[in-house]
């Protein structure tokens, strides 16, 4: 394995007066370095990055990391900057910059050496020793942990020991340390969640406290041991994605913070852990309730409050979806297979256990669609059943499932799915609240909360609810199939807008699963949702590979790269084909690609055209009803997303050719990456 960082990739006086300035002044040292293959692409990563969360760190520490395909060896690259730069930490300016680059496959060894630098960087000495030192070779070495090995051994001999003493010494005098467990990640993976873990361990040794961690990073994750959870008096949360297996945790006082809390003031998480653990505050905890506290305060924690409903909402539907989808696309994908071989006759046809020729299409067609069909007939159960297991572990998967069955039966369809999993997953945390004695705690899970859960929501969904959905689904099914004219042209301006504004985000997810959900039950209006909503999706990728191809001089030789890789990724719908140019310069791609959209949906709904398959791209072509009009559909709206990030992005540049620019480094090079 190469060197992590050489002198060639220190720079101890750092010119760059903003971060993505620094961004680039660092690496360029790698590409010089022959470590990244593409400057601009890999700054376009860096970007996005940054978009989720600063990166900035208190005591003057900034680290821009990312993982990029355009990485062929993880490097670290070090900057020393006199004036500092502004990388969003609350007490100011860092002063100390790490650029961090991992391959985008990077291994568990490169994540532990890139994790090693993160934890020292927790260290007052380390950071003392970067400010002052003069060589960058032994700087580089520094960073490498290639100390003396003298030095090493006195902070082992002098600093380790202290909290083993202070715990060796309240053990002897009878008394056992305050035993806290804490789980730390991050998005990324490689940083946050390792300087977090060093932090709330170091804080540990400071106040006598002992500190188990477990790091959630991108290279997976050990797990504590049961028995050091058992005899932990709290636990705390220092995350900004989902802590795995959560309820491990339950019935402990529970800290749940950003990742960024857990770095930034470990001190008063463990003082706060402790007054929690006194006042026998025990936190009800689910495998995805979110399990927050809503008054930690947490300033740190990225987007909405943890303890918002509607965020645990859409988490908890996109659950539901997510496992659904695979069913819907096997099953849709075999449905409409099937009738492209025999027509749509093939859905009425004989059961092939009875009626099977091996010779004639017509039974191969008709195996296709019956196969399909037994895909589907799981679609609303499998929605329901998931939805309830992401708000309630898998207690809840047995009243999930046999709610969204009953909506089947009762004719409740899609909109009785989502009702009976939420229903099904409140019941199951209702009854997980209610105290029980320790002899009944083993069969909760497998008898009791299912057999209960399941009577509940079953009564609720036969008796109570069940007819008013199956009502407001046909009226919904109605208003879908006597769409005509500019309602239905609106409504494809909608779906197009969403599909494109995240180019696989929430909304595009949304939309998405609106019409897929249509298809549980597919209608002439339903398909034609469907239609639309795919054709909108390959518009983004499909202009910005237009736009690349006819005004070349308006983009970098990176992104005229991707602008080849993204006339394969629009037709095979992969919308996400999109964003490195909407990373790069999201104020002009984005409004761009959503005014397409909106064409491209506006012009499928007129058109009528259809799709069974709950998939986009040419491949599905054969599959769609009015093939010719659908394609015009999605030609129109390439070209008007096409026109516009052309027009937008021949207003800004200044000068006609940015080529020559290629080589410019510093706040001034139009081609930094734009981060809105």
């Amino acid at each position: 394995m190469s060197e992590l960082i050489t002198a060639e990739l220190v720079d101890l006086d750092l010119s760059a007066a903003t971060k993505d300035a620094a961004a680039r002044s660092l690496a360029e040292r790698m590409v010089a370095a022959h470590r990244v293959t593409d400057l601009d692409g890999f700054l376009a990563d860096v970007a996005a990055r940054e978009a989720q969360m600063p990166t900035g760190l208190d005591g003057g520490i900034g680290i821009p990391h990312c993982r990029s395909e355009h990485v062929n060896a993880p490097t670290l690259a070090f900057g020393r900057s006199a004036a500092g730069i502004d990388f969003g930490a609350a007490d100011g300016p860092a002063d100390l910059v790490f650029l961090i680059a991992a391959p985008a496959g990077a291994d568990d060894d490169h994540l532990t050496i890139l994790s090693g630098l993160a934890r020292r960087l927790m260290d007052p000495e380390f950071t003392a020793a970067l400010r002052t030192g003069r060589d960058p070779a032994a700087v580089a070495a520094l960073i490498r942990g290639e100390e003396p090995a003298e030095e090493p051994a006195a902070e082992e001999e002098g600093t380790a020991p202290e909290p083993e003493t202070e715990t060796e010494t309240a053990e002897a005098a009878g008394s056992v340390p305050f035993r806290i467990v804490a789980v730390t990640s991050c998005p990324t993976g490689i940083a946050h969640t390792y300087m977090a873990a060093e932090s709330l361990a170091a804080a540990g040794r400071a106040e006598g406290v002992e500190v188990t961690v477990e790091t959630q990073g991108s290279g997976g994750f050990k797990k504590l041991d049961p028995a050091v959870i058992a005899a932990a008096d709290a636990v705390i949360w220092a995350h900004d994605v989902e802590v795995r297996e959560r309820t491990r945790f339950r019935g402990k006082p529970l800290v749940d913070v950003g990742v960024k809390a857990g770095i930034n003031r470990p001190a008063e998480l463990i003082a706060e852990a402790r007054r929690k653990a006194e006042r026998g505050e025990i936190a009800a905890v689910s495998e995805a309730d979110g399990g927050k506290d809503s008054g930690d305060g947490d300033a740190d924690r990225s987007g909405a409050d943890h303890a918002h409903f509607g965020v645990r909402l859409r988490t908890y539907l996109m659950s539901g979806v997510s496992y659904m989808v695979p069913f819907v696309a096997a099953g849709g994908l075999l449905i409409a297979l099937s009738f492209a071989i025999g027509g749509y006759e093939t859905a009425s046809a004989k059961s092939v256990a009875d009626h099977f020729v091996w010779g004639e299409a017509d039974s191969w067609a008709a195996l296709l669609n019956q196969i399909g069909s037994a895909a589907f007939a799981f679609l609303v159960p499998v929605l329901a059943g998931y939805i309830a297991y992401g708000m309630a572990d898998r207690p809840a998967l047995v009243p999930g499932f046999v709610g969204g069955s009953i909506a089947l039966t009762v004719n409740a369809g899609f909109l009785g799915g989502l009702v009976a999993g939420l229903l099904a997953g409140a019941v199951v945390m209702a009854i997980q609240r209610v105290p029980v004695h320790a002899t009944l705690r083993g069969i909760m899970p497998v008898l009791v909360i299912p057999l209960i859960a399941s009577a509940v929501v079953g009564f609720l969904m036969f008796i109570v609810a069940g007819k008013p959905i199956a009502s407001l689904q046909n009226a919904l099914t109605d208003w879908l199939n006597g769409l005509s004219g500019s309602n239905a042209v609106i409504l494809g301006v909608v779906l197009g807008l969403m599909m494109c504004f995240d180019m696989g985000g929430p909304l595009n997810k949304v939309a998405y699963a609106f019409a897929v959900g249509g298809l549980a039950d597919p209608t002439d209006g339903s398909l034609k949702v469907m239609a639309a909503v795919m054709a909108a999706g390959m518009v983004p990728p499909l202009a910005m590979a237009l736009a690349t191809t006819v005004r070349k001089k308006l983009f970098t030789k990176t992104e005229r790269e991707n602008g080849r890789a993204a006339w394969v990724l629009g037709a095979s719908f992969i919308t996400e084909g999109a964003i490195p140019f909407a990373a790069a310069d999201p104020l002009r791609v984005i409004p761009s690609v959503m005014a397409g959209g909106a064409v491209t949906g506006a012009l499928s709904m007129a058109f009528g055209a259809t799709l069974r398959a709950p998939h986009g791209g040419v491949f599905v072509v054969p599959l769609i009803g009015e093939p010719f009009l659908y394609l015009l559909a999605i030609a129109a709206g390439t070209l008007v997303a096409t026109a516009l990030v052309v027009l937008l992005k021949g207003a800004r540049r200044a000068a006609p050719d940015p080529a020559g620019a290629a080589g410019a480094s510093g706040s001034g090079d139009p081609r930094v990456p734009v981060v809105a």
